[in-house]
């Protein structure tokens, strides 16, 4: 089974490249859905101290690559070919997925600016992002980066940099998606 994943921090547009590829006909497994499932199981508000929390403590109680093992359930389920992974965190998640799926597994880091990333998050809506500022969008890249996000982003595959239009970015998503098929 082909894997495609997307790592970035909040914001960076990861949402936008999975929204193509499930366009391009691939399923998509969202990160950040699992840990909305868990935390409406548990029935919390999903705000995000709620998700931070949960996410971290997931990954305290099962380790680093806890929500990684509940996607591969997921991605197995889909009984097909190939898949999109939005959102992937930290390294062992991606150990976790190459072990999984071999030289079919492929990490696309997702690249954009702070005031970008602030800008696209007041725009979406989501009830964890209603009240980001600059400030809680700092705290929350801490948060991501102390689960070792950023030695994701280094040992990504191939980097999308998402300064542009979402014309621009869904151009450069489907262009490398299709030379992946």
């Amino acid at each position: 089974m082909r894997i495609i994943a997307f790592v970035g921090m909040p914001a960076s547009g990861k949402g936008e490249v999975a929204a193509v590829a499930k366009e391009l006909g691939y399923p998509v497994v969202n990160m950040g859905d699992v840990i909305r499932e868990e935390v409406h199981r548990l029935g919390l508000e999903p705000t995000d101290k709620n998700l931070g929390g949960t996410g971290t403590r997931l990954r305290k109680e099962e380790g680093l690559s806890a929500i990684a093992r509940r996607c591969v359930t997921k991605l197995r389920a889909l009984n097909g070919s190939a898949a999109v992974v939005d959102g992937v965190r930290n390294i062992e998640e991606v150990h976790l997925f190459k072990g999984e799926f071999g030289n079919d597994f492929l990490l696309i880091n997702v690249e954009s600016s702070t005031e970008d990333r602030l800008t696209r998050i007041r725009k979406r809506g989501r009830p964890d992002d209603r009240l980001m500022d600059r400030e809680r969008l700092r705290i929350r890249d801490k948060r991501e980066l102390g689960w070792g996000m950023g030695k994701s982003i280094q040992n990504a595959d191939l980097t999308i940099v998402n300064d542009g239009t979402v014309d621009q970015l869904r151009k450069k998503v489907q262009k490398i998606i299709e030379e992946q098929r």
